[in-house]
């Protein structure tokens, strides 16, 4: 299976080959074979897409790239192509594509059995169950299993709002939870909002950004990246998370109903669909003590930040220091396999006995041997601090891009949760025009690496590839962006 052979990609040769900015990177090494493709022609699943799939599934870039197969951090097309994949299936893709461990979990399982349901007993659910509590605080007892982020945000609000007894909800501006019809109401980006009924109840506070909002500095961040922002905060303190932390007392005070009484607050501990923003330090530290003290819960989303991404801790709300009520997972969870959950306390979880509560799917054995396996190969393969250590670095390395162009403003990000958002300049901080992020997008594919976009204008270069990349890749990765970066600043 394994075979060497050195891949390299003709496009980013011809690229690497006619650069003279830097120092020429090639993309590294890899001595996994692709299978050949046999499979439909580009210009037929084009067609397929046009006409039989929904145009709300928009493609990604001018010329989009059809993916064949995929090994660890690698991507091909169905031309024998090589991508660096920096973006890990929209931050899904935790240890790795098609990891052989996770695929055999999942082959000897479908050998057995692939699917029956919570009514009866199963050892791997169970067995499962216990190891991922193990990975959480002891307060915590009781795993519900779904399918998606969207559908355990769904669960969590429900549980909430039957739990406390009230209704409302707060939620951040710019935030990103889901699109189901009830996610919808606290998801705050428009980009991603119809124009239906949605948000009963929800509160979108200020987002608490401090590169682009009234408040923030030099200090402000947990991570290895600052904003180039002056700060007159105090070693220790900052005064922008406690401003933003207001707006949320602001919303118990005047949009709660009498005496700040509301079910919960939810939160991503650092936005992903809206760019990798992250609150300054103490913000959601004072607003979760608030929240509970008015007695609701706080419920953090963790599809994106969980399972180690972060580098530091296991949990982005760890980085915090806040002790949430609920917590919800999906993504990583499964490496790509469609999984989710929501983790509670007994007490809060027992409120779904006033009625019956199931979920075909949910849990299914499948589903279970695959989470089971990537836990052991974050803990085997010591991903979580490779998203330290390599994620460091990276954010290092795009800082000082940052300092090399004018159309990047900001870097930000934690362990391998990463945003580089492009600006007309760096005074202004106005998005950098669409069709000028679009040529840095396109050019950075054709050279080889595959990232996202996020933000309410698209102009965040969202970088979050699976944990097991390498800090080779990375100076490939940075090495394309600086060439793509450049070619339009020339423009």
């Amino acid at each position: 299976m394994f075979k060497k052979n050195h891949l390299f990609n003709n496009a980013s040769k011809f690229w690497l080959s006619n650069s003279n900015l830097a120092t020429k990177v090639t993309m590294p090494e890899c001595s996994f074979t692709p299978q050949k493709y046999q499979g439909p022609k580009y210009e037929d699943v084009v067609q397929t897409r046009r006409e039989n799939l929904s145009k709300g599934n928009f493609p990604y870039y001018k010329e989009n790239v059809m993916i064949h197969q995929g090994h660890k951090q690698w991507l091909w097309d169905t031309n024998g192509k090589r991508y660096l994949d920096l973006f890990a299936g929209i931050v899904t893709v935790s240890v790795g594509h098609c990891h052989p461990k996770v695929n055999a979990a999942l082959e000897e399982q479908i050998k057995k059995l692939w699917h029956t349901t919570t009514i009866y007993h199963y050892p791997g659910i169970h067995e499962y169950t216990h190891k991922l509590l193990k990975k959480f605080p002891s307060k915590f007892g009781v795993v519900l299993y779904t399918n998606s982020g969207s559908e355990a945000n769904d669960l969590a609000m429900y549980i909430s709002r039957l739990y406390t007894g009230k209704f409302d909800i707060i939620s951040l501006r710019n935030g990103y939870h889901g699109m189901s019809p009830y996610t919808m109401g606290i998801t705050n980006l428009s980009t991603w909002k119809y124009n239906v009924p949605t948000g009963f109840g929800i509160h979108p506070t200020m987002n608490p950004d401090i590169f682009k909002g009234p408040w923030g500095g030099k200090q402000c961040r947990d991570s290895p990246i600052q904003a180039l922002r002056d700060c007159s905060c105090e070693p220790g303190e900052c005064q922008a998370g406690d401003n933003y932390s207001n707006q949320v007392q602001d919303i118990l005070l005047y949009c709660a109903p009498k005496g700040g009484k509301v079910a919960a607050m939810i939160v991503e501990s650092i936005q992903g669909v809206g760019g990798a923003v992250q609150y300054p330090k103490n913000f959601l530290k004072n607003s979760a003590k608030m929240v509970q003290s008015a007695g609701g819960l706080v419920i953090s989303d963790e599809v994106q930040t969980g399972f180690g991404r972060t580098g530091s801790n296991y949990w982005g709300f760890e980085n915090h220091e806040i002790l949430p009520d609920i917590v919800t997972m999906a993504k990583g969870i499964g490496n790509g396999f469609p999984m989710a959950a929501v983790v509670t306390t007994k007490e809060i979880a027992d409120v779904l006995g006033q009625a019956a509560y199931f979920n075909t799917f949910g849990g299914n054995p499948m589903a279970c041997a695959v989470g089971s396996a990537v836990l052991d190969v974050i803990d085997e393969e010591k991903l979580q601090e490779n998203c330290q250590v390599v994620g460091t670095y990276f954010l290092n390395e795009l800082a000082k891009l940052r300092d090399e162009f004018e159309i990047i403003g900001d870097v930000r990000g934690k362990g391998l949760m990463i945003g580089l958002e492009l600006v007309e300049d760096k005074k202004s901080k106005k998005p950098l025009n669409l069709d000028r992020v679009l040529n840095i997008f396109e050019t950075s594919k054709n050279m080889g690496i595959l990232v996202g976009r996020g933000g309410l204008y698209g102009n965040v270069f969202r970088i979050k590839p699976p944990m097991c990349i390498t800090k080779e890749d990375v100076d490939f990765g940075v090495y394309v962006l600086r060439e793509a970066i450049h070619k339009e600043s020339k423009n």
